[in-house]
């Protein structure tokens, strides 16, 4: 996956967490931060470096960096598609 914005890469994360069954207090805890980093990281709102890291660690996630150029052409454009029906569906279970 590609990522080019915070937004993105906080909702990589909140995917992840769910995904192993975390919830924000959890991977808080993990990481020595408060559920407000949690939430703000994963909204895409500012997030400090360390704790970042520490939260990639803890969700088993890991970042690799590579100059647009070095990227094969059919990936530097395309981006996943986003099945919105999915994302409303999700958003409804998790407040039910």
């Amino acid at each position: 996956m590609i990522i080019t914005t915070p937004r993105e890469l906080g909702l990589a994360m909140r995917d992840r967490r769910k995904a192993l069954g975390l919830d924000q207090v959890e991977l808080a805890k993990l990481i020595g931060a408060s559920r407000r980093w949690v939430i703000d990281a994963e909204s895409g709102k500012s997030a400090s470096l360390p704790f970042l890291l520490r939260a990639l660690r803890a969700l088993k996630m890991q970042m690799k960096f590579s100059a647009d150029d070095e990227l094969p052409r059919s990936t530097q454009q395309t981006l996943p598609a986003i099945d919105l029906d999915e994302v409303i569906a999700r958003a409804r279970r998790s407040t039910s």
